[in-house]
Formats: structure tokens, C-alpha cells, sequence
């Protein structure tokens, strides 16, 4: 432990599993107050006990305005400011064209995008001049996916975020970049596939389409969001940082 986040003030949303609750854990560990956000109070709860430290669980969905002014409120009983914005809360399912529905497409749309915005407009007032925000993008916005157009639509409007917020806060010194996993073992990710047993030969073959030869950790990921997050990536703004093991790099 560096304590490079010491006495700074971190919000990760989505952060019950996964990428988040690695993320979290990353924080805590360096020193952090943090406050995560989940849907599910069980899970909200174990991944508090998980995380240790100084953590604060918020139940709620980044979709609905009410729970991300909710988020805030709790913050703000504890803490004057926030130095970090790790706004991750998000997900997709597959769907080909000609089988999407208005269903599908509000629900990722409102997830990914609609609660991304609005958890960063909705931070600016307690987020401190030179803080930083980190989005969660994906390579799904650069790397066509066959039955997943709306969540990779959703990411690259994530990735546009990035380079145009970056703009609106300039007189703030508040840096905005986005990090870009690649596949990443996750619970999610298992789900996705159809289970955990039902996923395993498809982690095994997309492990054969990535440089490496494997995919990636959720630590992996939270160790290049805390690098963003921090003072040593003080010049960093606007960029996309794909963790990817090289997939979408050839």
C-alpha cells in the first residue's frame, strides 16, 4: 500500500462485483474514503464487508435521477468534496439486429449512458477543482460484436463523453478519461455466456484471440483506473485506456 488516496474522497459506481468491486477494494486499500453504489442490498452489503476501510454503501440504480441525488446526499453527510468519480454502473445483454426491442434498448441506453451523464452532472458540486472523473468504456466501442450493437453503441457514446467533457471542465482542471476493458473475468461476464459452466469455452476462445493468451482480472482493470485517478496521471485527459491484453490493438 502506497496511501496514494489518502484523505480523498472516491465514488465508484457498480461497485457490488466484478470490475467495481475490485476498483473499490483498490481504493480502500490505498487509503480512500469510498462510497459504492449497488441495486441489491445483499449484495450491496457483502461487498462493503468485502471491501473494508472506509466504506459506504448507497443502494440504488444510476438510471434513476432520485437515487444518484440519493448517492450524493450520502456523501455529503460525511464529506465536503469529492476528489474521484469512477462512474462504472452498467450492463447489456445480447440481441441481433432484428431482434432488439424498445424494452432492451431503453433499459442499456438508460444504464449506460443516461446514468453516466447523470452521475457526473450530479457530482460537479461537490467535485473538487483538479478532481478526476474515469468512465467506463469498453472495446466493444472500436471492435464490432456480433447480437451486441446496442451495448457497443452505448460505449462508444461513453468514450464521446470523455472527449467532449473534458472541454466543459477546463476551467476546473477536472481531468475525464475512459478506461477500456477487454473480456475480464467477472461474474457478469458468466452471466452473459449463459453461466458459468456454459461460459467457460467461450472465455477459452476468445483467451485465443488476445495477444496474451488469456483474459483479464478485475484487479487488472482497477490498477489502470486508480493510475488514471491519480496524481502520476496528471497530464492524462480525454484518453481512452484500453486494458485489453492487446485485443483491439492488431
Amino acid at each position: 500500500m502506497t496511501g496514494r488516496f489518502n484523505n480523498k474522497v472516491v465514488v465508484v459506481t457498480g461497485g457490488t462485483s466484478g470490475i467495481g468491486l475490485a476498483t473499490a477494494k483498490a481504493f480502500s486499500t490505498e487509503g480512500a474514503s469510498v462510497f459504492i453504489t449497488g441495486r441489491r442490498r445483499d449484495a450491496l452489503d457483502a461487498a462493503v464487508e468485502q471491501i473494508g476501510g472506509r466504506v459506504t454503501g448507497v443502494q440504488g440504480d444510476m438510471s434513476r435521477l432520485a437515487d444518484i441525488d440519493r448517492l450524493y446526499d450520502a456523501v455529503q453527510q460525511k464529506h465536503a468534496q469529492i476528489d474521484v468519480v469512477f462512474a462504472n454502473a452498467g450492463g447489456g445483454d445480447f440481441a441481433p439486429l432484428g431482434s432488439i426491442t424498445e424494452e432492451q434498448y431503453e433499459r442499456t441506453f438508460d444504464t449506460n449512458v443516461k446514468g453516466v451523464l447523470f452521475t457526473v452532472q450530479k457530482a460537479l458540486p461537490l467535485l473538487k477543482d483538479g478532481g478526476s472523473v474515469v468512465l467506463t468504456s469498453s472495446t466493444t466501442s472500436i471492435s464490432g460484436t456480433p447480437a451486441f450493437s446496442v451495448y457497443s453503441a452505448t460505449k462508444a457514446a461513453v468514450r464521446s463523453f470523455a472527449r467532449n467533457w473534458i472541454l466543459d471542465l477546463k476551467d476546473r482542471r477536472i481531468r475525464v478519461n475512459a478506461i477500456s476493458p477487454g473480456v475480464t473475468e467477472t461474474a457478469g461476464l458468466n452471466e452473459l455466456f449463459g453461466g458459468a459452466d456454459h461460459a467457460q469455452g467461450t472465455k477459452e476462445f476468445l483467451a485465443g484471440q488476445i495477444p496474451l493468451g488469456r483474459i483479464g482480472q478485475p484487479e487488472e482493470i482497477a490498477e489502470a483506473v486508480l493510475f488514471l485517478a491519480s496524481e502520476e496521471a496528471s497530464f492524462v485527459n480525454g484518453a481512452e485506456l484500453f486494458v485489453d491484453g492487446g485485443q483491439v490493438q492488431i
